[in-house]
């Protein structure tokens, strides 16, 4: 039997004897890549098309494929790659489609010809799940690849035999080298329906069997030692106690990495539109649209742009890890844990994601093939403690023990285990609800060991930070239009107070200056507090004092929650600004000035009854508009985006009420 060395495995083409007449070039526009998971199948596209990406979703799929297109010889093809299945024949979203492309059920994605991605490493069920797509009847070609593990594992694979066996082009690729890639787009011209060629009587998978037996050669000797390995990490990483031990590790430098190596850019992003905006001001004046410019766009592509460090950051080493195989490993592990409140073990990582922001952890949630399981990971996510909640636990929990930090600490860390076990105990009860039905039973192959693919990262990690700027920056954007309008009009005359102030700074400017200045600073700020109280978005927290009096909010508490439904962390800024002080001062000073802070019928605003409420509040409550964008775009509905918003804040609602009478009931006011 014919064998060949590695390198002649990197670009070996065998054309084998088709049954039909190959598709002439000009006819092949469209291109299905198929296979099941974890074949390469992905980094071929990624190799093939490149930055000539996108993702999409086709009518009447939950499921995401990519769609790209590639040169062949003086044509251009466009690239379908679809989900990986394990059958087109599954009961499963992710087959359903493959299904329906391929038989021309959906006319967006209909191939000429098709792509079977096959792993060397793994032929017998490889080889058997090629004999059933071949039912389709496209031109097929047949790509191997993973074929340099196989040789390092000791076998020798003869491309030419196994296109005499399955009848048409048969290429062996590398989509980390590029190697065989130029052979592959040659090869699609002579794509042809692949025909196994089966004897009387045998089974695809003596079938499969038997072209393995006359393709295939070398032994197994040469792999042991790299096998054993294999299985030495394998026993670790998937071992219930070191493998938890092992995962909390990994996503601990993860998050270490996020939040460290995230902040230079987010920094830079922040004072980058604050000059911008500043610039705008000075270009168009304080009027309404140098207002509107500045603080409306400005502000909200700021406010979008600022999140892209985070996810790209995430992206780039959730897919870096994905490709080493040891994320397989790890949601193996946590599936023990997740499974027992309805949800897989793949929804760890997507939430152990929302701890740094919710965005990016529910854009995570892809990695989730049930789609109950996905939505009902989505709709929890934002009860993990996000970075956006930190001002908001640092102000309460120092004003609830001041000068106590041990106990100011156990309150922080009780935020985020209140937060996370919310999210466990609203899954379990979505399960058993309006996602009624078990959880989808995690059906994983660990895959083999490999060294990551740079190149592959860095093309997933650009196709999710565009799908997240198109969908979802558009709509943030808008949505902080709004909320500028309502808290910038009706606009307010200048108070009394302010007046009386700048007359005394004009008369000081010639004399003492840097007086005149804080005088006018101070005027600034009464104006501002007075737009704010009586602007659209003042006056709807008078109207919504009533509903949030019973958690022991008064107006200004409850002006100060409304804005903070656009983002958690507007929380800290607006209350400074309500009580008189800068939005951005900081220090001991700030937390003084809010202890002595009055309601308006003289009593103090912070007690701890009411401090402690806030911060239940803010704990489990659903207030980033963003966020309720991006659930919108990855369930594809309003609906699922209505129900997170209206169950979030209602139980926030009732945890803060029985926390606030709670206290009271205890004497604590």
């Amino acid at each position: 039997m014919a064998s060949h060395t590695a390198d002649d495995l990197s670009s070996g083409v065998a054309s084998g004897t088709p049954v039909a007449a190959p598709r002439a070039p000009e006819q092949v526009r469209r291109v299905a890549l198929v296979g099941n998971p974890n074949v390469g199948k992905t980094t071929l596209f990624n190799r093939l098309c490149g930055l000539r990406a996108k993702t999409a979703n086709f009518p009447g799929s939950t499921v995401d494929a990519r769609v790209g297109t590639c040169i062949a010889g003086d044509r251009t093809v466009e690239v379908v790659d679809l989900p990986g299945v394990y059958a087109l024949d599954l009961d499963l979203p992710e087959s359903r489609l493959c299904r329906d492309c391929l038989s021309g059920q959906l006319s967006e994605c209909q191939p000429d010809a098709m792509i079977v991605v096959i792993d060397a490493t793994n032929l017998t069920r490889n080889l058997q799940f090629l004999a059933s797509v071949t039912r389709a009847g496209l031109p097929t070609i047949v790509a191997i690849t993973m074929a340099d593990i196989a040789v390092r594992k000791g076998l020798s694979i003869d491309a030419r035999l196994i296109a005499e066996h399955v009848r048409c082009p048969v290429v062996i690729v590398s989509g980390r080298s590029g190697n065989g890639i130029d052979q592959l787009m040659q090869a699609i011209s002579r794509a042809a329906p692949c025909r196994p060629t089966l004897r009387e009587g045998e089974t695809v998978n003596a079938w499969a069997t038997r072209v393995i037996e006359e393709s295939v050669g070398g032994s197994h000797v040469a792999g042991t030692d790299h096998d054993s390995v294999a299985d030495r990490l394998d026993a670790a990483f998937t071992h219930p106690i070191a493998g938890s031990a092992i995962f909390a590790g990994v996503m601990a430098l993860l998050f270490l990495a996020i939040f460290s190596l995230a902040k230079f850019p987010m920094d830079g992003i922040d004072w980058l539109f604050g000059v911008f905006g500043s610039l705008v001001t000075e270009w168009f004046g304080e009027g309404p649209l140098g207002s509107l410019l500045s603080q409306g766009i400005v502000g909200g592509l700021a406010g979008t742009l600022v999140f892209l460090p985070q996810i790209c950051l995430l992206f780039f080493l959730l897919t870096l890890l994905e490709d080493t195989g040891y994320l397989a490993r790890a949601a193996f592990v946590m599936d023990r844990v997740m499974c027992r409140f309805g949800l897989p073990g793949q929804a760890f990582v997507p939430l152990l994601s929302s701890h740094a922001c919710a965005l990016p952890g529910i854009m995570s949630t892809r990695l989730i093939p049930d789609h109950r399981d996905r939505i009902a990971t989505i709709l929890v996510a934002p009860f993990m403690s996000c970075s956006a909640r930190v001002p908001v636990y640092v102000l309460l929990t120092t004003l609830l023990f001041r000068n106590q930090p041990i106990l100011a600490g156990l309150a922080f860390t009780a935020c985020y285990l209140i937060g996370a076990t919310a999210a466990l105990l609203t899954a379990l009860l979505l399960r058993k609800s309006v996602l009624r039905g078990r959880s989808r039973p995690m059906v994983l192959e660990l895959p083999s060991y490999k060294m990551p693919s740079i190149r592959s990262a860095l093309y997933t990690t650009y196709d999710r930070a565009k799908t997240f700027l198109v969908n979802a920056g558009t709509m943030i954007m808008a949505i902080c239009i709004v909320m500028w309008w309502l808290s910038a009009y009706p606009k307010a005359d200048a108070t009394a107070e302010a007046q009386v102030l700048r007359a005394q700074a004009e008369s000081l400017v010639a004399t003492n200056p840097s007086e005149a200045e804080s005088l006018n600073s101070s005027a600034d700020h009464i104006d501002l507090r007075n737009q704010r109280t009586h602007s659209f978005a003042g006056r709807l927290g008078s109207i919504a004092e009533p509903i949030f009096a019973p958690l022991g909010f008064d107006r200004q508490l409850t002006f100060a929650t409304l804005t903070s439904f656009l983002a958690r962390e507007v929380f800290a800024s607006t209350t400074k600004i309500l009580v008189g002080l800068d939005e951005n001062a900081e220090g001991e000073g700030v937390i003084a000035t809010l202890e002595q802070a009055k309601r308006d019928d003289g009593t103090p605003l912070f007690t701890p009854a009411t401090s402690a409420s806030l911060l239940v509040f803010f704990v489990l409550a659903m207030q980033c508009l963003p966020t309720l964008a991006v659930t919108r775009r990855e369930s594809g509905s309003w609906r699922w985006a209505a129900l997170q918003f209206a169950w979030m804040s209602g139980l926030a609602y009732v945890a803060a009420f029985l926390t606030y009478r709670g206290l009271h009931l205890f004497g604590v006011g």
